[in-house]
């Protein structure tokens, strides 16, 4: 037992995400459960929505599903339904019960972020003009699953290198920035600007132009196992921004005066991505599922509440306008900085547009997952619903 618990306290210190420990003496914490029932009238602009975007969006998520069996009817027959938003409202009405999410304290509302796939310059081949690498999931990056010897640690991966005959941590953001020679041989391609480029790190994919004149997707592969630290939040505690003026574009803003201090800030935060090019089918970012996402219908979730492929009506507010966002979603992405109940990231596209929009999308919100008839996640257990969906 002794050596179990040191092992386990050797992966956390290399994890992300491990328990704190709780004091013997704290009072049990009254926890409500991830679901609570709930009416189609009480999803707010229900009625008002078209929902035929979102029926489409589901049923190219239906390929990632084919196999689950609480999902194999529903999917064929959403196929056969014809594109008439009454006709389609109908058929979620019918075949799904909605199921309103709330945190472990009983609020009901969190919050709401956007992204986007953003569209960059670059090349093939490292020149002056293209000088700033994007990787691929460099060969000397191991990633251990540990699940099959400690079922606890599931949700884990580490990831790490060879030093000698011990496995330790991968390299940060700031030494494999500070060292690029590291790793040499593994660029994917080489991009024209440095705070484009960690955006698209943010992003997770994006769209880049080369020189040729060809364009190419490019997707997240893997990651450094080094936890998310947000650099708005760093301008904001050292007070180089406020924030109600924190927003992408005014990050990029800051870092155009500041380029002597652009890389000891994006040092900071030590996660780091690595990329792959996706085939040429691909014209928006796949999300977890594997499945190109839809734009303003396809958002991103902490997947240990909502299973993916599911849909998911959302209740916020625009950032352009101020106007009410509400419509039917559907879960077909993941993304690190995705944790919590009630929390999504709202797919806005590809571009210049779309990027101003997510970049200024930040409000509180809520969230009803529709869960097939009969399917009763407060009864069975919502991990072992959960589960089972997906």
């Amino acid at each position: 037992m002794v050596r179990r618990i040191v092992l386990l306290a050797a992966v956390c210190a290399l994890l992300t995400g491990c328990p704190r420990p709780v004091p013997l003496d704290a009072p049990p914490a009254q926890e409500f459960p991830v679901y609570r029932y709930a009416k189609w009238s009480d999803l707010p602009g229900w009625m008002e929505d078209d929902p035929t975007e979102a029926l489409d969006a589901f049923i190219k998520g239906c390929r990632a599903l084919k196999s689950r069996a609480a999902w194999q009817q529903i999917c064929a027959d959403a196929r056969q339904v014809p594109p008439v938003p009454s006709i389609v409202r109908a058929f979620f009405e019918t075949r799904f019960q909605p199921w309103q999410l709330q945190e472990t304290d009983g609020v009901r509302e969190g919050t709401i972020t956007g992204y986007y796939g953003p569209e960059l310059l670059g090349s093939r081949q490292k020149t002056e003009r293209f000088s700033y690498p994007l990787y691929r999931w460099p060969q000397d990056m191991l990633v251990v699953d540990l699940s099959e010897v400690y079922p606890e640690l599931k949700s884990f991966r580490l990831r790490g290198r060879i030093d000698g005959r011990k496995l330790v941590p991968y390299w940060t953001r700031g030494e494999i920035d500070a060292k690029p020679d590291r790793l040499n041989g593994e660029e994917l391609v080489w991009l024209k600007d440095p705070v484009e480029l960690f955006f698209l790190h943010i992003q997770g994919s994006g769209r880049v132009a080369l020189t040729d004149g060809t364009k190419i997707m490019v997707g997240y592969e893997n990651q450094n196992g080094h936890p998310y630290r947000s650099i708005g939040k760093l301008l904001i505690d050292r007070g180089m921004m406020t924030r109600d003026q924190m927003s992408m574009q005014n990050i990029r803003a800051w870092a155009r005066r500041n380029p002597d201090l652009v890389w000891d800030l994006l040092a900071e935060n030590p996660s780091y991505v690595f990329f792959r090019e996706l085939p040429p089918r691909f014209q928006t970012p796949p999300g977890s599922l594997g499945i190109a996402l839809t734009p303003e219908r396809s958002i991103a979730v902490d997947r240990r509440t909502v299973p993916l492929g599911v849909p998911v009506y959302l209740a916020t507010r625009r950032p352009d306008e101020d106007i009410p966002l509400q419509r039917l979603m559907v879960a077909q992405d993941t993304g690190g900085a995705i944790k919590g109940r009630v929390r999504a990231d709202f797919f806005w596209g590809m571009g210049y547009e779309a990027g101003t929009l997510a970049g200024r999308m930040k409000y509180p919100g809520r969230m009803w997952v529709l869960l097939p008839m009969g399917i009763d996640p407060v009864q069975a257990g919502s991990t072992e619903a959960i589960d089972r969906l997906r």
